[in-house]
């Protein structure tokens, strides 16, 4: 699932795109922008969930059909990538859902836990701004770090 930047400001988002095509837009962020820009930000972002499954997965998306997921991610912002990623996994007919994150807004807590079967979020700050906030370090993690990671997982695993 790719965060749709706002095309003047990338850190931004104006919603989600998941690789079934599962989206999230928030209309009060596309607002201003064009219909024409909004399709190119979501054909970029098609892209790079084709590029990163090849690059990384290698595989499709194994079957969650009648399983339980547990979504995990660095925090949750304005929320749409996770919605975006709560649309795939209903799409495929999961059993239960799970969301676990760091932290989040009280707000969007709730609207996420609405969501699903169960969400954890350790902390939400009163006042929130940005995930970013409650790490001592942060940084986007590139390809090569999750390669080598996966790297390391799989030595250990095939032990």
């Amino acid at each position: 699932t790719r965060k749709l930047p706002l095309p003047d400001n990338p850190e931004a988002g104006f919603g989600a795109i998941a690789e079934d095509g599962s989206k999230v837009i928030l209309d009060r962020a596309v607002a201003r922008v064009p219909d024409e820009e909004i399709e190119k930000v979501m054909e970029r972002q098609r892209e790079e969930i084709k590029n990163r499954i090849k690059e990384l997965r290698r595989e499709p998306l194994p079957s969650i059909k009648g399983e339980k997921v547990i979504l995990v991610d660095d925090g949750i912002a304005m929320g749409s990538t996770m919605r975006a990623s709560i649309k795939l996994c209903k799409n495929k007919g999961t059993k239960k859902i799970v969301v676990a994150v760091p932290v989040s807004s009280e707000e969007v807590a709730e609207e996420i836990g609405e969501m699903v079967d169960e969400i954890i979020v350790l902390e939400k700050p009163e006042v929130f701004r940005a995930v970013a906030q409650v790490y001592r370090e942060w940084h986007d993690v590139s390809n090569e770090e999750v390669l080598e990671i996966m790297e390391k997982w799989d030595k250990v695993k095939n032990r």
